[in-house]
């Protein structure tokens, strides 16, 4: 069962990766449509700023929170424990050995 999940989570793994990729590439992208905004000015940057706004980014928001969302099922397939507090023995500098 554990080679089972393995195999989902590695393929799963490949699917965040690009979708992730493409989330902070379209990001980037509405950094240089508010630029062209800001050279063009009046009322077309009004208008490419308004479209940005309200149909680009919230499509960003929307994909990234569900590749989160599916970053954390990758995380429990694959029976990682990031961000845990661990009981990790202290080791001792050189010097104090």
């Amino acid at each position: 069962m554990k080679k089972i999940f393995e195999k989902i989570s590695a393929s799963l793994r490949t699917v965040f990766g690009y979708g992730i990729a493409l989330c902070l590439f379209a990001g980037g992208m509405t950094f240089f449509g508010y630029l062209a905004a800001l050279i063009i000015g009046g009322e077309t940057a009004t208008e490419i700023c308004i479209f940005i706004y309200k149909t680009i980014i919230p499509i960003i928001i929307k994909t990234s929170t569900v590749l989160v969302l599916l970053g954390l099922v990758i995380m429990y397939l694959s029976g990682e424990t990031a961000l845990t507090a661990g009981k990790k023995k202290p080791s001792k500098h050189e010097g104090e050995r």
